[in-house]
């Protein structure tokens, strides 16, 4: 005998998954701009050393 599905749970899942690849994504992206904010400010002073 199948078992009864649980619509409401399954879908609390999906949306669990979805917030935690989202919240991944974005913290990425954060990381990706600190290091873009970052490594101009080196190659600048690099620059005014050289």
């Amino acid at each position: 005998m199948p078992r009864k599905p649980n619509y409401s749970f399954e879908r609390s899942q999906r949306a669990k998954c979805k917030a935690a690849k989202k919240a991944e994504r974005l913290q990425a992206k954060a990381d990706k701009l600190a290091l873009k904010r970052d490594k101009p400010e080196e190659a600048e002073t690099q620059e005014t050393q050289e």
